[in-house]
């Protein structure tokens, strides 16, 4: 379970509207764990240039799911996107992300 404030609930509910295409959602699914995971391996040197493909691919899917959105990618207006990206990919596979109830 992941808790949000209210700060990050209003990112999340922004990035869920940026990404509406349903195509662009299914490349975003590809995309961003392929781009987290090339962290980890690339966190070795034999992984080095398996890292880099995965990342490359990853930004590749990234990229043509937002030609199909016909949006620009969220991060360019706000660099806390990369984080709410992947925040929106765990959630669509299944971990929960709980957001802070608006204020009354």
């Amino acid at each position: 379970m992941i808790s949000l404030n209210a700060e990050w609930t209003r990112l999340l509910h922004k990035y869920q509207d940026d990404h509406q295409d349903p195509r662009n959602q299914a490349c975003h699914k590809v995309g961003i764990p392929l781009i987290a995971l090339s962290f980890p391996v690339g966190a070795t040197l034999v992984g080095l240039p398996l890292a880099g493909a995965m990342f490359t691919v990853g930004w590749g899917f990234q990229f043509v799911g937002h030609a199909f959105e016909g949006k620009k990618p969220s991060f360019v207006d706000d660099k806390r996107s990369l984080v709410i990206g992947l925040l929106w990919c765990m959630e669509k596979y299944g971990v929960r992300v709980y957001e802070e109830s608006p204020a009354a």
